[in-house]
Order: C-alpha cells, then sequence, then structure tokens
C-alpha cells in the first residue's frame, strides 16, 4: 500500500541529511539500474516497463530539494497538494495496462488522467503509440511541459482541462489510466474506452473509504470489472484550476 506522503518541509529535511550512494551520481545510469533491480525484486517482470523506468531520469521530474530521493520507491510532493507516485505503484498500474489480452508490448493509443509532474507521461510515451495525458491544474500543467522537455520527452499531447471528462476527439482509447481516485469511474472514460481497451484506475473500495486498484476491460460481452491490491493516490477532482 502506498504510504501517505511526507509533507514538503519534512521531506526536504530528510532529503538533506541522505548522502547521496557513493560513485553514483543522480544523472547516473547505475542509479536507475538500482531502481530497476528492485521493482524486479518486488515482482514486476514486463521487460517494457522495466526498460522504461531505466530510461526515464525521474529526478528530473521532482523538485531539487527531494532529487536526492528520486530514486527511492517513496511518493513525493510535487506541490499543489499533489504528489509524484511510488515507483512500484507506478509500476503495478503500467504492468496491469500491458496485461490486457493481446496487448503486447504496446499501450497503443493512450489517455492519461492527471499528468501532474509529468513522470508517468515520460513512462508512458515509450511503451505507447499515442499519449494524450490531461492535468486539471494549470501550474502542474506547465511544470509537466517543461520536465518533458528537459528529459526530451517528445509526441506527447498535454492538455490543461478536466481529466473526469475524458479526451472525446482523440476516442477511442486502447489504454486509459488514471493517477486520482475517485468514488467511481467518470462514465465518460468508459465511454471512451476502445474495444478490447483497458482501463486503470485507483477507486474507493465497495463499502470501506480505502482504495484499491480498479481494471475495467471491453470485451465483445461488455464491460469486465477486477479489484487488486490497496493503494493511496490524490483524490480525483472535477474542474480545471
Amino acid at each position: 500500500m502506498v504510504r501517505p506522503q511526507q509533507l514538503l518541509h519534512q521531506a526536504a529535511r530528510d532529503a538533506v541529511r541522505r548522502p547521496v550512494p557513493s560513485g553514483l551520481g543522480l544523472d547516473s545510469q547505475a542509479v536507475r539500474e538500482r531502481m530497476v533491480r528492485r521493482l524486479h525484486g518486488d515482482g514486476v517482470r514486463h521487460p517494457g516497463v522495466l526498460d522504461a523506468f531505466s530510461r526515464v531520469p525521474r529526478h528530473l521530474f521532482v523538485d531539487s530539494a527531494l532529487a536526492i530521493q528520486a530514486y527511492e520507491d517513496t511518493s513525493l510532493p510535487i506541490g499543489l497538494g499533489q504528489t509524484i507516485s511510488k515507483p512500484s505503484v507506478v509500476a503495478r498500474m503500467l504492468e496491469l495496462a500491458l496485461g490486457a489480452p493481446g496487448r503486447g508490448a504496446s499501450l497503443g493509443r493512450v489517455l492519461e488522467i492527471g499528468t501532474g509532474c509529468g513522470y508517468q507521461a515520460a513512462l508512458l510515451a515509450l511503451i505507447s503509440r499515442e499519449l494524450v495525458s490531461i492535468e486539471r491544474l494549470g501550474a502542474l500543467h506547465a511544470k509537466a511541459l517543461r520536465h518533458l522537455q528537459l528529459a526530451g520527452v517528445e509526441g506527447v499531447h498535454l492538455l490543461h482541462g478536466d481529466g473526469c471528462l475524458g479526451h472525446a476527439p482523440r476516442a477511442p482509447y486502447d489504454t486509459i489510466i488514471a493517477a486520482a481516485g475517485g468514488d467511481s469511474l467518470p462514465e465518460a472514460w468508459l465511454q471512451q474506452l476502445a474495444p478490447g481497451g483497458r482501463l486503470v484506475a485507483p477507486m474507493r473500495a465497495p463499502g470501506c473509504q480505502a482504495q484499491v486498484l480498479v481494471v475495467v476491460d471491453r470485451t465483445a460481452e461488455g464491460l469486465r470489472r477486477s479489484e487488486h491490491e490497496g493503494v493511496l493516490f490524490v483524490p480525483l477532482k472535477t474542474g480545471a484550476a
């Protein structure tokens, strides 16, 4: 289960106390490979997911005061009450998405709800044919644009708007993945999911306040839903700001 994020000042204090591993700079491939080995040890097996994590420099997507913690398995604050999720949770969601029947090595056309700082979008760009990512907070949308440019990620369609509405002009989507959890799945997401497509999102489990990862597949017989492990994500909200 995801641990609640630390307060920004507490995380910054911890970052100052924790030394950089000997001989490993944050821009070192060795640091990312160490994270990948940990993910593999935790059960992540899809080669496309592991390769994406080895290629994307996570430290470029967090505030400089927290960069030293970038490759630890922890969520970190990114401002405006939002967080960058733990690598293990992001990897699990990507692996669930790639596990759709007949999916192969690509997620196809993807809709991401909640761009945040842009890190997951950078990962998705490596394992999709086309990526549309929506962020409701204008300041985070602008930050994600800067981060993706800094990391050299191209071909991502970043939008500022209400993610609960999806993005009908480019629908249908082979994959829909959300980085915020609500009480129920927005109808727009289900309508924009392509035949054979898969949706992965944190949602409140029926009858309680806890969140779980929910997977929805659009099959020939209709929508099929399954629930997986518990998680903790920021609340899903409507509107744009």
